[in-house]
């Protein structure tokens, strides 16, 4: 119990500290997602802590993804009437947005040869990390591998999606809020809270409808994909 009590305070610090940067020096090479496991490895690596005990003792800080998750249900709902306004636009959006993440992910796989434990845990990588690691476990992929995938995923389109948007003019906050949660999940949603309510509002409905599709991609298109591979 000590042990979960340390390693759950000592990765909640890194991570403030982390983010105490980030929002000094607005870099995107400081982001917390970013640096905060650099921190880690470096943390476990000179206490010679194994990986699996400090999995084990983080545990409590994986369950509350859930919790952060349905959080995201707040913004939604203070703006019920503009969803239901932009209803058909935004399935439209997110159901391509889905497609276009997993074929993108299983071409890029079968072009530089992965193996099939690969191509399985990162297919799910567009998508929330709770509900990607069950797509992940449900087709037989990896869990770990895929939220390292979704990190990545996140971080980079947290990073490049407002350059993206400058680039292509966006000036609807649907489109903003669509591209960032679609593009980036929580963390594109984080972003869009700094540009306003509306595009966080647009990013958590992405983000939410994205991982519910996918779900279900999970358990019709993905198998009939990974058929073709295996």
């Amino acid at each position: 119990m000590i042990k979960i009590i340390i390693l759950t305070i000592m990765t909640y610090v890194l991570y403030r500290i982390a983010k105490a940067y980030y929002k000094k020096y607005n870099m995107p090479l400081f982001h917390p997602l970013l640096v905060t496991p650099i921190l880690l490895i470096l943390f476990i690596t000179v206490f010679h802590i194994p990986a699996t005990t400090y999995m084990e003792s983080a545990q409590p800080l994986t369950h509350l993804l859930g919790p952060a998750t349905i959080a995201f249900a707040v913004p939604i709902y203070k703006n019920l009437h503009l969803l239901k306004k932009h209803f058909s636009i935004i399935i439209v959006s997110v159901t391509t947005g889905t497609l276009v993440a997993i074929f993108s992910s299983y071409l890029l796989s079968i072009l530089i040869r992965l193996n099939n434990d690969f191509i399985m845990s990162i297919l799910p990588r567009s998508i929330t990390t709770p509900i990607a690691i069950v797509v992940s476990e449900e087709i037989g992929g990896l869990p770990t591998l895929t939220t390292i995938f979704v990190i990545i995923t996140g971080v980079l389109g947290g990073i490049i999606g407002p350059y993206a948007i400058k680039w292509l003019s966006l000036r609807s906050p649907i489109a903003k809020g669509l591209a960032l949660g679609m593009g980036a999940h929580g963390v594109g949603t984080s972003k869009a809270m700094e540009i306003g309510e509306q595009e966080a509002t647009f990013s958590t409905l992405a983000m939410i409808l994205a991982a519910w599709i996918t779900v279900l991609w999970g358990t019709s298109l993905i198998p009939l994909m990974l058929s073709l591979t295996v």
